[in-house]
């Protein structure tokens, strides 16, 4: 703990260690009958530990800003004094920097923890130049230039690999702790960490554009933008100090005076000298900083923890907003689907014509395919297994020389093999939509759609015919007269999106919308396969912020203002062409959008990758906040309220004051200390 300590940290610990020896030993001393010497020697530990907090008082009353804490302490510990009670005048000063020393320690870690995390801005970069590598500020480098990172180094500013191969760490970008494999042609963003090999990048952004100044930027200005409660704080520090400052000064006065004017009691030193301890007693107890301390300290907790594991969220306003959350609106492709076609389906024809289900669905590596194969029931035969490599083999090689998407798509499927068969391809002709006939082999093969097929005069049984229940693209490929199946082409749903919509649910998201420019029944079936139970297709950018506008209205209540039982709506998109609605809702959460201008402005919440399941994570996150949020809010009120009951009734001494004011602070902060987990 001393190691993480600052100079001023240590300092006053040794300050406060010093001044409680000697406050023990002074007590212990027979000096009763030495009331001056006592009185001298218990300034020395009281000036020790609280010297700056009186300056600060003083400080405040010069600048006409007299009602804050240290007011508070200095009134009561010099009052305490003046009474005589100079163990608890100088407890009281003792406790209470001990609560600023953990207050300031606990404040401290929590903003090395999101330092540490945002450590991303890099100090130079290495520019190539005609004589070779030059360390300069990344300020100068231009957009086009090509730099050097070397391994161990950590990328200065986003760009596109032009030479090199290695693996990144992308950890305090996303929150991922697996390395990122990186190849040329590929985008690498600021602040990932080179680990292996030399790169050579031309630069795609300027430094203060680059997606570590953007993060920066938005944890830095987030603390900027205060929640209902921190404002409540404020308003309530700034009314409620005065108050109970007056407060005391009346129970001070008046206590006595109602006692000898109404109750008739005798008058004297010792009646005003025990009403004064109360008011001072009082104050101890009305001292705010456990509220005002440990509210903001949650938020920055929260904030600081989410961005810990790749959720940025733009200030603490929107953390109240995100653990309100109770409908979930989904833009479809980028956000619950990867936006890009791939071969989903397998399906060769049998030898009698009938169809055979699915033989194959894609998955991302070879693993997962064989894992597949493995669970399969029943296990394919080795003639329909080798069908359907021969029905994969000769479409790939047929749209062999087209840039078509789904060429694409089938090519990539097939894998590095298609390369060391070009030979096996003769001429190609491609038939503006419908597909592609290729002489492969000798033989004549196409590929397309069932118009196509019947061009060719390729027969297709109804059981071979899937169009009515496949979701996506079929491939239909012949060759010759003969019928060899289709494959099946789809936007991919990304790994964990069942997931998230699972978790959502847990979380006590009620509803989940889907949002898409598809056609009705792609957008029903991936409605089905994720649980969605709620979706609207075919629509254009506009039209969704209508939908989006419409559920709003949904959950206002009858004179149009936010119903607060209904919740807060939440859209997800991928941000690029999303910002119309992003800001419309709610609270806008962007994904894997911190490349895109749009998102980052648009957004209020900023997933740092394309993993849908952060959407809960974040909305935990804002829950667990705002809970310990009120949790110490009526902690602590309820045990000040009680605690000054007791005050003014005489009941409650100092020491319990030093609780009700230094005790609660620091159990208040160790509470907020959980938002950083």
């Amino acid at each position: 703990m001393m190691k993480s300590m600052t100079k001023k940290q240590k300092n006053l610990l040794l300050r406060i260690i010093a001044a409680a020896v000697m406050m023990v030993v002074f007590s212990l001393l027979p000096l009763q009958k030495y009331p001056l010497l006592r009185f001298v020697l218990f300034l020395i530990p009281y000036f020790m530990v609280g010297y700056d907090i009186l300056r600060k008082a003083l400080k405040g009353i010069k600048n006409r800003q007299v009602f804050d804490e240290n007011f508070l302490m200095a009134v009561a510990t010099v009052g305490a004094m003046v009474l005589g009670e100079y163990t608890e005048g100088v407890a009281v000063m003792l406790f209470y920097q001990i609560g600023e020393l953990f207050q300031s320690y606990a404040v401290g870690k929590s903003r090395r923890n999101i330092s540490e995390l945002m450590d991303i801005r890099p100090d130079y970069a290495n520019l190539e130049t005609e004589d070779g590598a030059e360390e300069v500020d990344p300020d100068d480098i231009e957009i086009g230039s090509i730099i050097l990172i070397k391994p161990g180094e950590r990328v200065p500013i986003d760009g596109v690999i032009v030479e090199g191969t290695s693996s990144l760490d992308t950890a305090a970008l996303t929150g991922e702790s697996l390395p990122r494999d990186v190849a040329p042609g590929e985008e690498i963003l600021s602040g990932s960490i080179n680990m292996s090999g030399l790169l050579r990048v031309r630069t795609t952004k300027e430094f203060e554009e680059s997606t570590a100044s953007r993060i920066l930027d938005l944890v830095e200005n987030a603390s900027s933008r205060k929640a209902k409660s921190e404002q409540f704080i404020s308003r309530f520090a700034h009314w409620y100090t005065p108050a109970v400052c007056y407060s005391a000064l009346a129970l001070a006065i008046l206590g006595p005076l109602v006692n000898i004017l109404v109750l008739h009691k005798p008058g004297g030193c010792e009646l005003w000298s025990d009403w004064i301890y109360r008011a001072l007693t009082f104050l101890v107890i009305s001292c705010p900083c456990a509220i005002v301390v440990s509210i903001p300290l949650t938020f920055f907790g929260g904030i600081g923890g989410a961005g810990s594991k790749g959720i940025l969220i733009k200030g603490s306003n929107f953390m109240e907003t995100l653990a309100n959350v109770r409908t979930v609106v989904f833009d479809k492709t980028g956000t619950l689907t990867r936006g890009n076609f791939a071969v989903t389906k397998i399906c060769p024809a049998m030898a009698d014509g009938s169809a055979a289900a699915a033989l194959w669905t894609a998955s991302e590596n070879a693993e997962d395919v064989a894992a597949q194969a493995e669970n399969s029931s029943p296990a394919p035969s080795k003639d329909l297994q080798a069908a359907a490599d021969r029905l994969l083999e000769y479409a790939a090689l047929a749209e062999s020389y087209s840039s078509h998407p789904i060429s694409r798509s089938l090519k990539e499927a097939y894998g590095e093999r298609l390369a060391a068969q070009a030979a096996r391809v003769g001429d190609a002709e491609e038939i503006s939509g419908k597909g592609v006939i290729t002489e492969v082999d000798g033989r004549r093969i196409g590929a397309g759609n069932l118009q196509l097929m019947q061009d060719l005069g390729v027969l297709i049984t109804e059981e071979n015919d899937h169009s009515d229940v496949e979701t996506g693209t079929i491939v239909h490929v012949c060759a010759g007269k003969e019928y060899l199946g289709h494959i099946v082409i789809a936007d991919e749903i990304k790994p964990h999106a069942v997931e998230a919509v699972r978790d959502l649910r847990k979380a006590g998201v009620s509803r989940t919308v889907m949002l898409t420019g598809d056609a009705e029944s792609i957008a029903a079936r991936v409605a089905e396969k994720l649980g969605i139970t709620e979706y609207h297709a075919e629509l254009l950018p506009a039209d969704k912020v209508t939908q989006v506008e419409k559920l709003l209205s949904e959950s206002a209540g009858k004179d149009g203002s936010k119903d607060t039982k209904a919740g807060t709506l939440a859209f997800v998109g991928d941000g690029i062409n999303d910002a119309p609605v992003l800001s419309r809702a709610d609270i806008g959460i962007a994904m894997g959008a911190l490349g895109s201008d749009a998102a980052i402005e648009a957004a209020d919440v900023v997933l740092m990758d394309d993993d849908p399941v952060k959407i809960a994570r974040a909305i935990r996150i804002a829950r667990k906040c705002i809970r310990i949020v009120n949790e110490n809010i009526w902690f602590a009120i309820g045990v000040k309220l009680l605690c000054l009951l007791l005050g003014a009734l005489g009941i409650a001494n100092m020491w319990l004051a030093i609780f009700a004011d230094v005790g609660v602070m620091v159990l208040c902060v160790l509470n907020a200390i959980r938002a950083l987990v």
